[in-house]
């Protein structure tokens, strides 16, 4: 009976989400502003690997989705090769980058750790501008659309939709049964104390470079889908440091990091926020706008430090109570 209720929220949400694009118009500004959450609820649940599990403050997740982007998008400009094949291809090179990254940082913990992986974000988008020949420099990148299943276009919204929907369940998925497995422990052990966890046998190391791993991947896979449903991107936008990395740790800190609500919670509270303090406050004095929005995200934190899910949790044990 504890399990049925545990998982009859997550039922619910899910039929709620399933048949939410029916209720709204297609190619609509609403199904849009959905397919975006769902897009970086599943960019934020990749980024609660290290962030909330292994407490490795990322600011540099940019560089595995502007390079899942661009190893996608390529393969089917110049060679044809189907989305479908490109995002594994994109997940690969996006995993060997964060291999690459995790072995002269693995040792670094706290704002230096963060400034590393800050500055490997900005290099490969400093690269990424000037090596117009691959990445068409700062003109950027326009894929030409030809609808179909196999080139993962579509006229319709509805498509983009359940893939992004796909997403963010699978990356949900993936970090639930990390969180529950050896690795996830390790993780943990490693966040408390990386020295007493080396005391009684936990390879630091290894564990922290299997979490980068895995976490790059799959934002190399938010990238390819990120970049099918946009047709167009330029290195500022797919390696932005506030756009992409900075925003993703906001979600996952505003939602509640190292759990699974989380990452979900803070996309469907920051993205529908920014679309709205965009369209009201735009045409007001510069800056307008960003201001009342991170005003009401300092609230938030200052009201609980832990996120969303935990004042939600909270909420409910007082009402809880209350009606005992």
């Amino acid at each position: 009976m504890t399990l049925n209720r545990q998982l009859l929220p997550w039922a619910l949400l899910l039929a709620a989400a399933l048949a939410a694009p029916w209720l709204m118009e297609d190619q609509g500004y609403g199904i849009r502003v959905l397919t975006l959450v769902l897009l970086f609820a599943a960019m934020g649940q990749s980024w609660n690997i290290v962030g909330g599990l292994a407490n490795q403050i990322s600011l540099g997740h940019a560089a595995f989705f502007g390079l899942g982007a661009y190893t996608s998008t390529l393969l089917l400009m110049r060679y044809g090769i189907s989305p479908w094949l490109g995002i594994v291809a994109a997940m690969a090179v996006a995993a060997l980058a964060g291999a690459l990254l995790s072995l002269p940082t693995m040792r670094l913990r706290g704002h230096y750790f963060a400034l590393a992986t800050l500055a490997f974000g900005e290099v490969l988008r400093a690269i990424a501008n000037t090596w117009a020949s691959v990445t068409g420099g700062p003109v950027g990148v326009s894929i030409p659309f030809s609808e179909g299943l196999s080139q993962m276009q579509f006229k319709s919204s509805i498509p983009y939709y359940y893939l992004m929907l796909g997403a963010a369940l699978i990356t949900s998925i993936v970090f639930a049964l990390i969180s529950r497995s050896r690795l996830g422990y390790r993780l943990r052990a490693v966040k408390a104390n990386p020295q007493a966890a080396e005391v009684i046998g936990v390879n630091t190391a290894r564990t922290r470079i299997l979490a980068a791993v895995i976490s790059a991947a799959l934002m190399g896979a938010c990238g390819t889908l990120y970049a099918q449903f946009i047709y167009f991107f330029d290195p500022d936008t797919v390696f932005s440091l506030v756009g992409i990395s900075v925003r993703v740790a906001l979600i996952c800190i505003i939602g509640g990091v190292g759990t699974v609500a989380g990452p979900l919670i803070g996309a469907l509270v920051i993205i529908p926020l920014e679309e709205v303090f965009n369209d009201w406050l735009s045409g007001h004095t510069a800056g307008v706008s960003q201001l009342a929005f991170g005003l009401i995200l300092i609230a938030i934190i200052l009201i609980e430090p832990r996120g969303l899910s935990a004042l939600w949790a909270r909420l409910r044990n007082l009402a809880g109570r209350q009606h005992a």
